[in-house]
């Protein structure tokens, strides 16, 4: 009984431990927006100040920073949206479907996971500008329906998750292959569907380097970029940026909340069944 108990408070110890360090970035980054540039600059700061909505009022003189938030919302959710369902959509064919070099397809999908995509940042921007697309979202939203590391998550899943009894099932109900896929695998899938939602939002969300890239008109630019651009006459504000930060950063908290719950409840549901 008494190791039992040892065991279980060492264990809520190290637990609480983790839970701290994973929280101190975030309160200094609350704690920070609230003191002037001179106390960020040379001061530990752990209690919080009175200089928040002074550092707002100069970021908003500085940067339309609520047409960026409005910016990244639309660019973030219909990239997320895409990825989320093209990379659905091609694992499960990889999964599920018998072609010819499926494998050796599937191997070149992977591979690509290993080049860094900076490496392809002046043929992109060239070929954005064949076609037409700088200075529009087009470059920040269309590439998300290629993602090798979703199609791959995706397959791994549908390899594990859903039975070909059940699609076998479907067709002889009479459903086409789009009708099978949008109401009975989607739905299987929801657990995988959440946790890539997670990447690929928080992925885009944050995205710096795209947006700096192919987007020249300051109105049309996206919080990161904003943020950064943030600056006094001769230095950077870190105030006003971290209020930028805090503003940046509360939807990632709320949408990671919202679809931790849906991979929680997808991974009980799948428990209980089994």
């Amino acid at each position: 009984m008494t190791k039992s108990f040892l065991t279980r408070t060492l264990l809520y110890l190290f637990l609480i431990a983790v839970a701290v360090t994973a929280l101190v970035p975030f309160y200094s980054m609350f704690i920070t927006s609230t003191h002037t540039n001179s106390d960020i600059a040379r001061k530990l700061l752990l209690l919080p100040g009175d200089q928040f909505t002074e550092n707002y009022r100069r970021l908003i003189d500085t940067v339309n920073i609520w047409r960026g938030f409005a910016n990244t919302v639309f660019i973030t959710v219909a990239a997320t949206a895409l990825n989320v369902y093209f990379s659905a959509l091609a694992g499960f064919g990889f999964s599920k479907y018998k072609f010819r070099y499926k494998n050796a397809l599937f191997l070149c999908v992977l591979g690509t996971m290993m080049i860094p995509g900076q490496l392809g940042i002046i043929g992109f921007y060239k070929l954005m500008d064949t076609f037409r697309m700088l200075d529009t979202y087009w470059p920040l939203v269309l590439p998300a329906v290629s993602n090798a590391f979703g199609i791959f998550l995706m397959r791994q899943f549908a390899d594990d998750s859903v039975p070909m009894e059940v699609i076998e099932s479907a067709r002889m109900d009479g459903y086409g292959e789009f009708q099978l896929f949008n109401r009975i695998v989607l739905p299987m899938m929801s657990p995988a569907l959440a946790t890539l939602g997670i990447f690929a939002f928080i992925g885009k969300w944050n995205d710096f380097l795209t947006p700096l890239i192919v987007l020249f008109d300051n109105d049309k630019q996206t919080l990161p970029v904003m943020i950064a651009s943030v600056k006094s006459q001769f230095s950077s504000d870190f105030g006003a940026q971290y209020v930028g930060i805090v503003i940046s950063v509360v939807p990632i908290l709320v949408f990671f909340s919202i679809m931790s719950k849906r991979i929680i409840s997808g991974v009980a549901a799948g428990a209980v069944k089994g």
